[in-house]
């Protein structure tokens, strides 16, 4: 199994900054709890994603249950972490747990682009979005909306925000400070 993080900065899984996992091969067990605390799953076309941990017995510990059933619904977390099925990478991205599938001689290079296409955002306005996407999965809709709101409320008043509107206006790329 070969996981690798590629990220503006990687951290645990409670950083604010965005995380995208690049996973080629076997992602199984841990590798595949591993890549689900992440943000973002970028897959080789060879990656292969599971929970098989009760075909020796165990469960998944390091929150396969509860990811891989946000992430694929009820039925197919069932299906996986009972059986020790495998997802093939297009079933990943089908079931929604990886977000891209690349050929293996560009998977990596494509992670890395994506991860840099992040973090050309406002570092204020990516760490405000993970948080509303995190709390999507964990809070009632209403509350969630008003934590969304709230964060997009204090987001006009960075510069930032300014300097973003300033570049639209303006046809030109911006220059995020994140402040």
């Amino acid at each position: 199994m070969e996981v690798l993080f590629v990220a503006r900065q990687a951290g645990n899984r409670e950083t604010e900054e965005p995380i995208v996992a690049a996973v080629h091969g076997y992602a199984f067990g841990g590798g595949c709890e591993l890549a689900m605390a992440c943000d973002m799953i970028v897959a080789s076309e060879t990656a292969q994603f599971g929970q098989p941990e009760t075909l020796i017995g165990v469960i998944p510990g390091a929150g396969g249950t509860q990811r891989l059933t946000k992430a694929v619904g009820k039925s197919l977390a069932m299906d996986l972490c009972l059986t020790g099925r495998r997802l093939n990478a297009r079933e990943a991205l089908a079931a929604g747990l990886v977000s891209r599938v690349f050929a293996p001689e560009v998977f990596l290079e494509e992670a890395k682009k994506l991860a840099r296409e992040v973090a050309k955002m406002s570092p204020l306005a990516a760490q405000a979005a993970k948080r509303a996407v995190r709390a999507a999965l964990d809070l009632e809709t209403a509350v969630g909306l008003r934590a969304e709101r709230k964060d997009f409320y204090l987001l006009f008043d960075s510069k930032d925000q300014k300097e973003g509107m300033r570049a639209f206006v303006e046809k030109r790329p911006p220059r995020f400070k994140g402040d």
